[in-house]
Order: C-alpha cells, then sequence, then structure tokens
C-alpha cells in the first residue's frame, strides 16, 4: 500500500511491503456415535476401530451447546443403551462438532540488495485472533467423557524467517 505514496516517490523502506491472509471458516467434524461394550453380542466390542455397535436414541432435542461451558456439548439423555442382542439405532453420525474460525497472516518485506540479489523477510501468525479451536466431542456412549469437548487445537503460533535470494 505504500508504493503509491507521495506521487510514486517513497523511501526505500516503504517499498516492498505485503499483508497477506488466509481465513476459514467451516463447521467441525461429524460426531462418531458408538458404543464398547458389545451389548449387541456381535463380538466387536471393545475400544478398536471395528465397533459397530452404537446407542438408541431415544429421541427429542440434542441441544448443542458452546464447548467453552465445560458442560457437554450436546444433551447426552437423548442417548441410552442399546437393547442386548440388537444393534442401536442412533445414526453413526448425523450431526457434528464444533466448528472452525481461523485466520492465518504474514507480513513479508522484500529488499532489493542487488539486481540478482534480494532479502526477504516474514512474520508469520497462524490462529492470529487466538480464536479457541476446539476437537470433537467424546462419541463414546460408554466411556465417562460422552459427550464432553476435552481438547483443542494450538493457539497461536507465531514465526519469523529471513530469506536470501542469489
Amino acid at each position: 500500500p505504500f508504493n503509491h505514496l507521495a506521487g510514486g516517490h517513497y523511501p526505500r523502506a516503504l517499498a516492498g511491503w505485503k499483508l497477506v491472509g488466509i481465513t476459514r471458516f467451516n463447521t467441525g467434524f461429524p460426531v462418531a456415535l458408538t458404543e464398547s461394550d458389545d451389548r449387541s453380542l456381535l463380538g466387536t466390542g471393545g475400544t478398536n476401530s471395528k465397533t459397530v455397535d452404537t446407542p438408541n436414541f431415544l429421541g427429542g432435542n440434542l441441544n448443542i451447546a458452546n464447548p467453552r461451558s465445560g458442560n457437554t456439548y450436546f444433551n447426552t439423555a437423548v442417548f441410552g443403551k442399546e437393547t442386548l442382542g440388537y444393534l442401536g439405532d442412533a445414526n453413526r453420525a448425523f450431526f457434528h462438532g464444533p466448528g472452525i474460525n481461523n485466520w492465518d497472516m504474514s507480513l513479508q518485506k522484500d529488499l532489493r540488495l542487488t539486481e540478482s540479489k534480494r532479502l526477504e523477510f516474514r512474520a508469520e501468525f497462524f490462529n492470529i485472533f487466538n480464536h479457541a479451536q476446539f476437537q470433537n466431542p467424546s462419541g463414546n456412549f460408554s466411556s465417562g467423557s460422552f459427550g464432553l469437548v476435552t481438547g483443542a487445537n494450538d493457539p497461536r503460533i507465531g514465526q519469523i524467517a529471513l530469506k536470501f535470494f542469489y
């Protein structure tokens, strides 16, 4: 933006600046509902990835909540144990977890040293506004953390770099 100041005559320190950004908004990933106690008697229980058991959906409103509240992310009372010998009737992934609101920015400066040599300065920030990026809640009905969001992605990260081109 400084290149056009003073009718095109500007100090060398004001030339070559760039502000670059990437913004991402999206819904979260689907919450995978499972029940690891093998009440279906199919022999697929446990904590392995082959679990096919899901809880029963008892009906009602999920009441998705703010993950910052410390309470469950969704209403866990709308789910119950599957009937012994039968698979549960809840869809495996019919709602999603917390979404992402992320801003990455970079401030760059190119400095020409000679005709063939230049220096590039970069200051890069990932999640520059330090917005909490929560992970999915636990969807394992048999777990004590069912419905709880227990983690978050990285907070703001910054890095600087100096690169010499020849």
